[in-house]
């Protein structure tokens, strides 16, 4: 992790523009996680840093429910993916930009709910398919300063799934279920089509704390 930190480090010191590092990963693998871990060790470093997660791009569940998706929900054909990668490009700017958050306890997005700060050096973006190989998602890569890719083990992704449903109030049938029919089959469309990353850090890596 130290080594990770060191190389976002060095993108800041050796160029005078805005530096976006992706946190890719399967639903469960510990982006968000590591996107704060990040952000905070950068802070206390001296840098400004912000934390986009790709969640606020999920499509409404009335678009979902016309479209015959919203047992899919978090799929890649769930987003708006165009959107996401419009603001992307605004964030390679150095200019204030409106993003939409992701409210999980209502299953909502909400637009224009944060702003990322012109002043930012860093932007830690984290989401599912960052480096998803897809017409729709790869032409992402080539804006990452960084691209880093959660490798974990697909029993440990299941058991963490399983639990965040447990966790937001389902029975244990129900929690396999929703785990089973949906986060698993995304997970497994990620790990079968995932690009190369910059940084693969695996399970041990990203239980340690930078």
């Amino acid at each position: 992790m130290r080594s990770l930190l060191k190389q976002i480090a060095d993108l800041s010191r050796h160029a005078q523009t805005r530096h976006l590092v992706a946190i890719a990963g399967a639903p469960g693998s510990g982006k968000s996680t590591l996107a704060d871990q990040l952000a905070d060790a950068l802070r206390a470093a001296g840098q400004s840093v912000s934390v986009v997660p790709m969640d606020g791009f999920h499509l409404d569940n009335a678009i979902l429910q016309a479209r015959g998706m919203l047992h899919r929900k978090g799929a890649p054909e769930t987003f708006d993916a165009a959107g996401f990668a419009r603001m992307i490009d605004a964030l390679t700017q150095r200019q204030d930009v409106v993003i939409p958050t992701f409210d999980r306890a209502r299953d909502i997005a909400i637009a224009g709910a944060r702003i990322v700060p012109a002043d930012a050096d860093v932007i830690v973006v984290e989401g599912n398919y960052l480096l998803f190989d897809d017409p729709a998602w790869s032409p992402l890569a080539d804006l990452w300063s960084l691209s880093v890719r959660l490798d974990v083990p697909f029993d440990v992704l299941r058991a963490r799934l399983v639990q965040r449903w447990l966790d937001n109030g389902y029975d244990a049938e129900a929690a396999v279920q929703k785990a089973e029919g949906n986060d698993l089959a995304n997970a497994r469309r990620i790990l079968d089509h995932a690009l190369n990353a910059d940084v693969v850090l695996t399970s041990e890596d990203i239980a340690a704390r930078p």
